[in-house]
This record gives structure tokens, C-alpha cells and sequence, in this order.
């Protein structure tokens, strides 16, 4: 059977023929330059062992698997003894599989793993001896904490299998694993709790997982517009984390966790608003200490997408909200400025964007140039040729590091602080309580999958509240046995059923 070059071939079935195998794969695989097979003859009986040069050890290769073939001596052997033997007598690598299609057998290939075929017989073996170079368990770049673990995901899916385990020793803490995308055929992982995770959720994870249309996946973020259930919203209901020790507090709460293999970045499913204002550190440090860091990043956010906008509001439609000292330093500083107030926020505020963008593209031996240049030469010539006024930059300062108390709302940080400066700008305070009230209406109108994003504050859940105005004790928190089922008002389900008990009850 002749197999073109084309993605046709996933439920083709194994010939009998060794050299028809051969001549399939090498079709199927275009005669690419990194394929290796490698014929052998074990007790008399026609084999090949095929892999992929850099994905597998070619020590373990060599010592694991063609050694001990070659030392195979059966007295009459025929491809149904060598078959036998090898598959009940031999144990040739921990991880190993059969398979008698063609698909399963790419897939496998070019995941590490070294296939064996056996003229003659119309089936692989497969054994997993994984040998690709990989980045070594490091902390995480993006979620820093000074008393917690320094162990970050990476990007191989198996490794943060590992790290996930290591912490959770429970026999309810399964994992799925299985191929998504019909043309990259990347891994991904499903984790979560048996005994905590409603089956419904995790089938919708699954399904939707498996039913991509993506030619690649190449980070989380390719997936997650797939997985947000709910109605569109500036604020997502997902959320992800470089963290083994938060995915697992996560787990433990009910949650589901995405792993997806070349990104150190997992999925959380659901997620929800308040969680952005916490972080490991709070579980390390003193209830009161943690309670008074919770509302520091409370008032962070507040400052990082209001301050500017009530500045601008203020100083051009309100100025009776300064004392006349302040007014008059203020007006001093902004006379020699050529700039409307808020074109003057836009500026600093869209240059700062820029700066921050060239400092995270460009190699970290110059990345540092960038903020020498940009915040101290051109923001000091900004000022001292009156193109922008020294309360102006002040107060786009403290927004923009305020900003950095929160970095996952960053996104939305951004786009709400400038939405800030222009109504501020265009309607004074009045703007500024529109923006307000557009925010809040679209937190609390944002879910997914059945999980408000702005519990336990909206529909408000008294016991969850320990954890989100304040940060309990672990003498009253710890036993708690907290899931997000338990939040007023979420339904952890799938769409389907809710829409299903919907009509039952209108019924």
C-alpha cells in the first residue's frame, strides 16, 4: 500500500512488510535528513530500529535497546517468537507501547521515543528513551517570591508532570495526556483533583482541547481563547502560572490545570479576579503582615489605572479639589508646558510603553542602555525644555510602578489607564466614575464555566472572605478544605448541562 505525503495516513494500519513499513514512513516523512534507520538482523529475523537524530540518547539507544537485541538467540526463531520474546521477556525501556498504525507511530517517533519493527509482523513497538536537550529546572522569570519554593515549570510536559507529583503524593491527582492540533501533534497534559474536579468540567476541558483547529501550538496562549468559556471580557476567567506550588494550591481548590509541552506557562481553569492580589509569599508571611501586603496591591491597582486620569480630571475640570498652595505650585509647573494636560498623560504614558517594549525585546546586555536612556536623558530633557511638567511625569511615575505591583493585570492595566486620561481629560471626574462603572460591570459580568470571575466578593461568599479582605491563620485555614464549588452562585459545570437543567426548570 502506497501512503502519499499528506496527513491521510493517522489511521492507515502496519503492513506485514518490513521493507513496505520503511518505504511508508520514509514517505510519509518526506526522506527527511534527521530520520535514522538503522536495519538489524536478531536470531536470524529481519528488524529495524527508526528514530529521530537529537530526540532520543544515542548512548541509552545504543546500550538499552540494539544491544540487547543483538544478544537475542532463539532456536528456531521465527518474527512471532522474536515478537514474543521481546514483548513479554524483555524490558527494554519503562515507558514502553504498541501500536499498528501508521499515525501513532510518527507521533511516537517524534516525541523521543525508538520504534521498533519486525518483518513480518504488523505492529511497532515503541520505547520511550528520550535523549532531546532541555532547559534545567530554574526559578521562575515572571513570578519572584523570597520565602517560597525557586522551582519553575519548563518546557517539557513530562518534567512538570514531575514537579506537579512530587508535591501532590495523592492517588486521586491523575493526569491526562494526549496529542492536540492535527498538524503540530503537540502534547498537552489535563491535570487535576478526581475527588474535588466535577467530571462534566474536566470532559468540556478535554473536548475542546482535542477539538483545536491550530496548525501549531506554540504557548498558552494560543489555547486559552478556546478554553475562556464565558461572554467576552477584558478580564479573563483563566489564568496562568510558571509556578509548580501555585498550580497545586490551584488543584487542591477544585481547579484544572493545562500544561502544554514548549511553554513553561500552565493554564488554571477557572480563575477568578481577587487571586491577581495574591501571591505564595502571603501564605509564608504573618497573618497581619500578609493582610497589610494584600492591601497594598489593592491600592497599587487602584493608583495604576486611576491616578493619572483623576490627576488630569482634577487639575482641568475640578481644580477646588487642591488647596490653593498645591493649585498654585501646580499651575506654576504647568504655565512653561506647551501641552494640554492630557495629551501631555498620552505622551509620557505611550512613551513609557515604548520603552518598556524595546527593554523586553531587545538582549539583556543592552537592556539596561534603554531605561538609562530613556528614563534619565530623554525624561530630564522632556522637563527641563518644558515639553512635559515635572507633576505630570511624577504622577505618571507612581501609576507606572504601581503597575508593576500587579504584573498579571498588566494588560489590562495599560489599556484602562489610558481609557482614564481621555475621558478624564474629555469629561473630568464624570468620565472617570463611567470608566469605573464599565469596569465593575465587566468583572462582575465575566465567567467561565459556571465560576463568576469576581467571587467570593460578587456573589459575595462570607467563609471565602478569610482569604480575599484578609489573610486567616492557618489554624482556621488550613482545614477548611476549600473548593471554588462552594462559592455562591458558581456552577461547575459544562455548558451543555446548564443549558440542559435551564430547560428542565422552564419546563
Amino acid at each position: 500500500m502506497k501512503i502519499p505525503n499528506t496527513y491521510e495516513f493517522e489511521n492507515v494500519p502496519i503492513e506485514k512488510s518490513l521493507d513496505a513499513n520503511l518505504e511508508n514512513i520514509k514517505r510519509i516523512l518526506g526522506n527527511t535528513a534527521d530520520l535514522l534507520i538503522s536495519p538489524i538482523t536478531v536470531s536470524g529475523v529481519r528488524a529495524a530500529v527508526i528514530c529521530f537524530e537529537g530526540m532520543v540518547s544515542g548512548f541509552n539507544t545504543a546500550q538499552v535497546v540494539v544491544k540487547p537485541l543483538m544478544r537475542v538467540d532463539i532456536p528456531d526463531c521465527t518474527p512471532e517468537k522474536l515478537y514474543s520474546h521481546v514483548k513479554e521477556n524483555m524490558i527494554l525501556s519503562v515507558d514502553t507501547t504498541e501500536t499498528d498504525k501508521y499515525g501513532d507511530v510518527i507521533r511516537t517517533v517524534m516525541s523521543g521515543f525508538v520504534i521498533l519493527l519486525i518483518d513480518n509482523i504488523p505492529s511497532a513497538m515503541c520505547f520511550g528513551i528520550q535523549g532531546y536537550s532541555v532547559r534545567g529546572i530554574d526559578e521562575p522569570s515572571s513570578e519572584g517570591n523570597i520565602m517560597g519554593s525557586h522551582e519553575g515549570f519548563v518546557e517539557t510536559v513530562r518534567t512538570n508532570m514531575s514537579l506537579v507529583r512530587r508535591r501532590i503524593k495523592s492517588p486521586v491527582l491523575q493526569f491526562k495526556l494526549f496529542p492536540i492540533s492535527p498538524r503540530s501533534k503537540t502534547d498537552v497534559v489535563v491535570c487535576y483533583m478526581a475527588d474535588r474536579v466535577p467530571k462534566a468540567l474536566v470532559d468540556s476541558i478535554c473536548h475542546k482541547l482535542k477539538d483545536l483547529d491550530l496548525e501549531t501550538i506554540l504557548g498558552s496562549g494560543y489555547v486559552t481563547p478556546f478554553l475562556d468559556s464565558g461572554a467576552p471580557s477584558v478580564f479573563s476567567g483563566l489564568s496562568t502560572t510558571e509556578r509548580p506550588d501555585v498550580m497545586c494550591a490551584k488543584i487542591l481548590e477544585g481547579r484544572v490545570g493545562v500544561m502544554i509541552e514548549g511553554t513553561p506557562f500552565a493554564i488554571v481553569i477557572p480563575a477568578m479576579f481577587t487571586e491577581n492580589f495574591q501571591t505564595l509569599d502571603d501564605y509564608n508571611f504573618r497573618p497581619y503582615y500578609a493582610t497589610f501586603l494584600r492591601y497594598i496591591r489593592y491600592i497599587a491597582f487602584f493608583l495604576a489605572v486611576f491616578f493619572p486620569g483623576i490627576y488630569v480630571a482634577a487639575a482641568l475640570f475640578h481644580p477646588e479639589m487642591f488647596n490653593s498652595r498645591l493649585l498654585m505650585n501646580l499651575a506654576a509647573a504647568e504655565e512653561a508646558a506647551p501641552l494640554n494636560l492630557m495629551w501631555e498623560a498620552l505622551i509620557t504614558l505611550i512613551f513609557y510603553e515604548i520603552i518598556r517594549e524595546a527593554g523586553v525585546r531587545l538582549p539583556k546586555s543592552v537592556g539596561g542602555a534603554v531605561s538609562i536612556v530613556g528614563g534619565l536623558i530623554i525624561g530630564d530633557a522632556a522637563v527641563s525644555a518644558g515639553i512635559i511638567s515635572n507633576p505630570m511625569l511624577l504622577v505618571c511615575a507612581i501609576s507606572v510602578t504601581a503597575s508593576f505591583v500587579i504584573p498579571s493585570l498588566d494588560q489590562q492595566v495599560t489599556v484602562f489607564r489610558l481609557a482614564a486620561v481621555v475621558l478624564g481629560g474629555f469629561a473630568g471626574l464624570y468620565g472617570i466614575a463611567l470608566l469605573t462603572a464599565f469596569l465593575l460591570a465587566n468583572i462582575c459580568a465575566a465567567e467561565n464555566y459556571g465560576l463568576p470571575v469576581m467571587a467570593p466578593v460578587s456573589p459575595f461568599t462570607r467563609k471565602a472572605m478569610g482569604d480575599v479582605a484578609v489573610r486567616l491563620g492557618f489554624r482556621r485555614m488550613g482545614k477548611r478544605g476549600f473548593t471554588v464549588e462552594k462559592l455562591n452562585g458558581a456552577d461547575i459545570r459544562s455548558a451543555s448541562e446548564r443549558e440542559e437543567s435551564g430547560d428542565k426548570h422552564n419546563g
